[in-house]
């Protein structure tokens, strides 16, 4: 599942992975009789640490979305071989305070900062064998992305620029 959380300024969160200088949108796998609502709801827990009460999903991709790694990332010794991945992609509206963040939820934090970025900005700066599944994942969104805003009466006016480490 790939999850791209907004604010009421029509930022994105991006996030750092840990000791790297990569930045992706959170993500994670479906586990064993769990639906992808539920999935989306437990990887935004361990990997920003938000719950269900802090966003609103507001839409999803209508389609399994996939990418392939590129073979010298493959690690043919893993127990299965993963070879890419296919997602859906879930747009969250972040309704809690942007405090909240922090990446020490899960067992092993995956992120270590975090910054609201432009809605377009992660096209060309995630890893390039993800760019492909972005852009199809940010052209999908992108209408239920601006009707949300459209939404958005009080229109937070708080610093687009904020940032949050690890907690």
């Amino acid at each position: 599942m790939g999850i791209i959380i907004f604010n009421d300024n029509g930022k994105l969160l991006w996030a750092k992975r840990v000791g790297q200088d990569a930045w992706q949108f959170p993500q994670g796998g479906v586990q064993r009789n769990e639906s992808a609502e539920d999935a989306v709801l437990r990887e935004l827990h361990e990997e920003v640490g938000l719950e269900p009460h802090d966003v609103e999903i507001v839409a999803c991709t209508d389609r399994w979305l996939r990418y392939r790694l590129p073979k010298h990332l493959i690690r043919y010794n893993s127990h299965p071989v993963c070879i890419g991945q296919k997602q859906k992609w879930f747009l969250l509206r972040l309704l809690g305070d942007r405090k909240k963040i922090r990446f020490d939820k899960g067992d092993k934090p995956e992120f270590d900062h975090c910054r609201w970025v432009n809605y377009w900005y992660p096209v060309n700066k995630v890893v390039s064998f993800k760019r492909k599944v972005y852009r199809m994942a940010l052209e999908e969104l992108i209408k239920p992305f601006k009707d949300a805003l459209a939404d958005t009466s009080d229109g937070d006016q708080k610093g687009s620029e904020q940032t949050a480490s690890r907690g």
